[in-house]
């Protein structure tokens, strides 16, 4: 163990970590195959006038989940939900405060805390929408109070959204989201598409995935098989080794092709239309660092990664527009960065590349909303890849300690979130950028 990663694990660092605010690690519980969706029971509270306890049951218990609404006062909670929809002014949160007053001593380690809301910027009075912008401060505070590998998220519901909310339910409250902490999604109304299998949610759908020889992208790839999917695992020629290796891991199929090409778009979209008419996932995770602080940064360093980083994304998905290889209830999903959100020394060039493609999911997100498809972003915080492990010790260290969760993340956490976004019944998630961090205090 080096130096440094001794001195936080010993009693003096321990203190110092706590001094600062750093939270201790905890193992996270995450998603494996051969065990239940929760490791215990579902409370579930409600405000007066909530519309959403009868849903949240039904698609828990048809989960596996032991769901109640009557808290005993002794029992451990493996997730605490709370409805409040129905909060339509300050005296409303006052049953929130209580529900989870009362209860939250009592969550398990790696529990859940989910709060169901309705989208305050179509609340029709200024006190409804007061009340409902509260809860977004109130799950941040939540989530980096929670100790033990829990977590805190918010979900707001647009009217009409509610039947679009059981697989972001299910995404929060399992341990798929072990290392999605303190966000807030927004859910809008969409046609929503049952797969025929449960397991394989994303079976016959063709799934592309850029930069995918490696770390992130090899992660996703892997997994939206594991869903169902033919991933397509795209990455330049030079990586042409790996990327074989990793495809074929999957039962994939492996494409060189750099996508900065002029013509790489019109190649890439007649490939997919000629070998499998058409392409329902695209993951676009293809990315590179080339930092500098920028009074030394060349205009070849800042070209280069806004090339590979940005316009080459907005290249295909206009190619696959045009072209009408992009199929109806398509899912896009993009990989930005925290940098885009919270900035970084020394990367200008990539910050400004992650930051341009939050822009263009809002901008792309109604668009596809109107063939029933879906666009959003995944913002990493500290993943554990082969670039993190090369970091001086102490920075390392202090990238993984700087989150409400105390650790960093896996490339499986990153893989998870973006199969929930792939997922045929995710239609009512779109334009929103989630941060797979831990609740990072950066940016936050």
């Amino acid at each position: 163990m080096a130096l440094a990663e001794k001195f936080i694990d010993s009693p003096v660092g321990r203190r110092v970590t706590k001094t600062f605010g750093l939270a201790e690690a905890a193992p996270l519980r995450r998603w494996h195959p051969d065990e239940p969706l929760l490791d215990g029971p579902v409370l579930v509270g409600h405000a007066e006038g909530g519309r959403m306890v009868p849903f949240v049951t039904d698609v828990m218990t048809a989960a596996g989940a032991e769901v109640t609404s009557v808290d005993d006062g002794e029992n451990r909670y493996a997730a605490l939900v709370f409805d409040a929809t129905g909060v339509q002014d300050v005296r409303g949160l006052t049953t929130l405060f209580t529900f989870y007053h009362e209860t939250i001593r009592r969550l398990r380690p790696s529990g859940r805390v989910l709060v169901l809301g309705r989208t305050p910027e179509q609340c029709t009075d200024p006190a409804s929408a007061a009340a409902q912008r509260a809860l977004d401060g109130f799950v941040r505070s939540v989530a980096k109070e929670a100790r033990a590998g829990a977590t805190a998220n918010l979900a707001y519901l647009a009217p009409g959204a509610e039947d679009t909310a059981a697989t972001t339910l299910r995404f929060f409250l399992s341990g798929r989201s072990a290392y999605v902490d303190g966000q807030v999604v927004r859910l809008t109304p969409a046609k929503v598409l049952e797969p025929r299998h449960a397991g394989r949610p994303l079976g016959s759908r063709v799934a592309l995935v850029t930069g995918a020889a490696r770390g992130l992208g090899a992660a996703i790839a892997a997994n939206l098989a594991r869903a169902g999917a033919l991933p397509v695992c795209l990455d330049v020629p030079a990586q042409g080794e790996r990327l074989t290796a990793a495809a074929n891991e999957i039962d994939g199929v492996a494409l060189q092709l750099d996508i900065t090409a002029k013509d790489a778009p019109q190649r890439l979209a007649r490939y997919l239309r000629e070998r499998y008419g058409g392409v329902d996932v695209v993951v676009h995770n293809a990315g590179i660092t080339r930092d500098k602080l920028l009074a030394n940064m060349t205009p070849g360093l800042w070209q280069s990664v806004l090339d590979v980083n940005l316009d080459a994304q907005l290249r295909i998905n206009a190619a696959l527009l045009d072209t009408g290889v992009l199929r109806s209830f398509a899912r896009v999903v993009c990989v930005s960065s925290q940098s885009g959100i919270a900035g970084n020394r020394g990367q200008t060039n990539y910050a400004a590349s992650k930051a341009g493609i939050i822009g263009m999911v809002g901008a792309l997100a109604p668009v596809l909303a109107e063939r029933g498809s879906t666009a959003n972003a995944v913002a990493p915080g500290f993943i554990e890849t082969e670039m993190t492990a090369e970091m001086p010790t102490a920075m390392r260290e202090m990238g993984r300690r700087i989150n409400s969760l105390g650790q960093g993340g896996l490339p499986v956490d990153v893989a998870e979130t973006v199969t929930w976004l792939a997922h045929p019944g995710s239609g009512g998630v779109n334009g929103q950028i989630v941060r797979v961090c831990g609740q990072s205090m950066l940016g936050a």
